[in-house]
């Protein structure tokens, strides 16, 4: 069951009634800008597990010697 385009005109024509024009755009505008945002906060969030990944490969590996002490202490 799809709506008519008779159906569709009479419910725009209520919300800009409603609402009025300024109240719609207004509103459009506050999800166009939350968008934005939630986008850059998914790239400052990649950005910063890349960091993150970035620096525990920079660290050194545990010399052989800590390695051999530790297998030592745990036998």
């Amino acid at each position: 069951m799809t709506p008519s385009w008779i159906q569709i005109l009479i419910v725009v024509v209520l919300l800009v009634l409603l609402f009025g024009r300024g109240k719609i755009s207004e509103l459009m505008g506050d999800v166009a800008q939350g968008i934005k945002s939630f986008k850059k906060g998914i790239t400052e969030d990649d950005e910063d597990s890349d960091k993150t990944a970035k620096t525990i490969e920079s660290k050194p590996a545990a010399s052989t010697k800590t390695t051999q002490r530790r297998k030592a202490k745990s036998s």
